[in-house]
């Protein structure tokens, strides 16, 4: 009955995109090093907060760093998979923009989180899909193909759904200055996918030569990002860490297994099924953060920090776990 999404992507586990091609050196950044550099980011942050504090105002521009490394990485055929399994993207979208923020909203109720917290979390749950979503899909036997086509599309799509969700969810906690979002957003992440895509394009020779290092970089630069947030509210972490953490395991573990009710609801396949749990209950916590330290404090950006590191390691343990289960049935 979904063809769609049975078609060119059963082709056995190479991804469609290049630059995820050569992807076990990818893979071990992602999963090994990346959440130990977080960490050290985090430990140093907290240790040394008169370092980073006055890095805040570069947090909009390292974010930018990371989304053009992003537009880098997308190709055509990335977008060729939107058109040719519209019911599977779309529903990868609309469980994403649904589960994500209404997970953040309730969790925020039930542990009575303080209202910079509680935004910080619901603003998490409504930020796009992450940039390690993809790797965790190829290690899980997932459709890297879709997962690439649900991050692409929910970034694209964030500047004017992100500050609406925000708006509508954390309104009653803060004050929600819902255009100035949108304009954040635009100058963060749209217009530096756009010039990756388009430096992708013109210049493929020089960009081919980068690829390898992409992922370093962002590993890098997102850590970065997290020691600054860190030394931001270095006072409050000791008093508010675990209630934060607590909220942070319980949002991503909804995404995960909520994500994969949704394929599973939706008929999707197997390798579609674990694409949208990653995709779903993986966040660009770096936007997050962005947006939390400029619109409300380095407090509301600690859950995006703590995201940072916890749902690249949930996401390591789901997708090792996820590959050691058979697919079953490719079709619905």
């Amino acid at each position: 009955m979904l063809e769609a999404t049975n078609s060119p992507n059963t082709t056995e586990e190479t991804p469609v995109n290049p630059a995820l091609a050569a992807e076990s050196k990818i893979a071990r950044v992602a999963v090994t090093v990346f959440p130990i550099l977080v960490v050290v980011a985090g430990v140093v942050g907290f240790l040394a907060p008169g370092a980073f504090k006055p890095l805040a105002p570069t947090v909009p521009y390292l974010l930018g760093i990371i989304m053009f490394c992003m537009g880098l990485t997308l190709t055509p055929p990335d977008f060729a998979a939107v058109a040719k399994r519209p019911w599977a993207v779309a529903l990868g979208i609309v469980a994403h923009y649904i589960i994500m923020p209404g997970a953040g909203w309730l969790i925020a109720a039930a542990l009575n989180l303080e209202p910079e917290l509680a935004v910080g979390l619901i603003l998490v749950g409504c930020a796009p899909s992450g940039t390690a979503s993809n790797v965790m899909a190829f290690l899980a036997k997932g459709d890297v193909a879709l997962s690439v086509a649900v991050a692409s599309v929910s970034t694209l799509i964030a500047p004017i759904v992100t500050p609406l969700l925000v708006l509508f969810l954390a309104g009653s906690y803060l004050q929600i200055d819902a255009a100035g979002m949108v304009l954040d957003i635009a100058k963060t992440v749209l217009l530096p996918v756009v010039a990756g895509l388009l430096a992708r394009l013109f210049l493929k020779k020089l960009v081919a030569k980068v690829l390898p290092a992409l992922p370093w970089a962002s590993a890098v630069v997102i850590s970065l990002i997290v020691a600054i947030v860190v030394a931001g509210s270095a006072g409050k972490i000791v008093a508010a860490g675990a209630i934060v953490f607590l909220a942070v395991v319980l949002h991503n573990g909804f995404g995960l297994g909520l994500g994969y009710l949704a394929g599973k609801i939706g008929r999707l396949d197997s390798k579609a099924r674990r694409a949208l749990a990653f995709e779903v209950g993986m966040q660009n916590s770096g936007l997050a953060a962005t947006l939390a330290t400029t619109h409300f404090s380095p407090l509301a950006a600690l859950p995006s920090a703590v995201f940072s590191l916890w749902h690249n390691i949930s996401g390591a343990i789901v997708a090792a776990w996820l590959a050691r289960r058979p697919l079953g049935d490719t079709k619905p």
